[in-house]
């Protein structure tokens, strides 16, 4: 039998965030995922300055992701047309990027194997039991691996969850919010600025336009899921929305379709998620976890995030308190991402009309300090909720520099 101190179920960011921060403390850390790497991953691609210094400070460089792009200025186009120019620091660091989630997390994985993680990519997990004091997991070609822990950033239907007999959301879930896109090369230029559209049929949803290197772009929308109502067919309503004027001009003449449109669900209900199994040994991270963003439907941050707190958790209660472990991770995800995001779904419940999304746009964009703050704080620049809680204040929390700022 294989065994490690720690075994990852994911080699995504929550995941790989986990693993580096075990790794770093001296643990010995096996990550196993399906997927062989490099893989693509259903995303809107975009990095908030959150997610920005986290990667920065678990060790991910800028020039080992191919399409990495800096995002300087955030275009949004309200539900009446008017659009606002919301421009982020210049001089301070990094505080939006868009990279594709094939390269990214290809790079971020060849962190955690310099930092001494064993990674089996290509290797499904096909079985998993609790014991005493250890989680065994069944991995394809690798047989049985054991864990003092074992940390599930396996997606918002995670196979570690179903195999443990943990409580989920049910067989019928299909996540907050539900998004689309597709890859595009030859856009005009335009789509070398961030964009943001919040046509009235997508409401509270969005479209979006994402800059990547060498003329080409993310273009995608999600929308919102609610209860009774039916969702309409979203390669559907995607032919319609490309041929909206406003989407069609900025793409340019000559963008083509680079690949396939793809959908995915997105999970945003982290305060009423189960965020652990096994009597502890098995904490839930990312979209195990739903961790995305109630509002944007962005969850590379909250990834991130979510798989340090768990690395952290299980640091400081050892191999002999499990229960400790989830205690103190529950705690941690309760006290701020938690908190971030009751504010965000009550934000999120104004825009879902016209007149609430528009006034929405207008006050960000009535003055150059109101435009620079909105930019910073749609981008995570700080948590959303920070103000609610006391305990995450700290000197320079509302401008404190962007990521990489040597690099700028």
């Amino acid at each position: 039998m294989l065994t490690a101190d720690v075994a990852v179920v994911g080699g995504g960011p929550a995941g790989v965030a986990a693993a580096i921060t075990l790794a770093r403390a001296g643990r010995e850390v096996l990550v196993v995922d399906k997927a062989v790497f490099p893989r693509d991953k259903c995303c809107g691609d975009g990095l908030t300055t959150a997610a920005l210094r986290r990667y920065e400070s678990l060790g991910l460089r800028p020039e080992s992701v191919a399409s990495w792009q800096v995002v300087e200025d955030v275009c949004v186009r309200s539900p009446s047309g008017h659009t606002v120019v919301f421009p982020l620091p210049r001089s301070a660091g990094t505080y939006a990027a868009v990279a594709r989630r094939a390269d990214l997390d290809a790079a971020f994985l060849d962190v955690a194997r310099a930092a001494g993680v064993k990674v089996h990519d290509g290797h499904a997990v096909t079985g998993a039991r609790a014991g005493p004091d250890r989680v065994v997991l069944e991995v394809e070609a690798l047989g049985p691996v054991g864990a003092r822990y074992a940390v599930a950033a396996d997606g918002m239907w995670s196979p570690l969850r179903k195999f443990l007999g943990v409580d989920g959301n049910g067989a019928g879930y299909l996540g907050e919010w539900h998004a689309f896109r597709q890859y595009f090369r030859g856009v005009g230029p335009a789509a070398a600025q961030l964009w943001v559209c919040f046509d009235p049929d997508l409401l509270p949803g969005y479209a979006w336009s994402f800059p990547l290197p060498d003329g080409r772009a993310n273009v995608g929308f999600g929308i919102q899921r609610q209860a009774g109502v039916p969702t309409r067919s979203m390669s559907k309503q995607w032919a319609e929305l490309l041929e909206r004027p406003h989407i069609s001009s900025l793409l340019g003449p000559g963008a083509e379709p680079e690949a396939p449109h793809k959908a995915w669900p997105i999970p945003a209900r982290v305060g009423a998620t189960r965020l652990h199994g096994a009597g502890g040994r098995a904490l839930f991270v990312g979209d195990a976890a739903r961790a995305s963003d109630p509002m944007t439907g962005e969850g590379i941050g909250q990834a991130l995030e979510t798989g340090a707190l768990a690395a952290e958790a299980i640091l400081a209660a050892g191999w002999r308190q499990p229960a400790l472990a989830a205690r103190r991770y529950e705690a941690e995800v309760r006290r701020g991402l938690a908190v971030d995001h009751r504010l965000a779904r009550g934000l999120s419940r104004a825009l879902r009309h016209r007149k609430g999304a528009r006034a929405a746009v207008r006050l960000a964009g009535a003055s150059d300090w109101t435009r620079r703050n909105f930019a910073r704080w749609l981008f995570e620049d700080y948590p959303r909720a920070v103000v609610a809680t006391p305990g995450r204040w700290h000197r320079g929390m509302l401008s404190g520099p962007g990521a990489y700022p040597g690099d700028r």
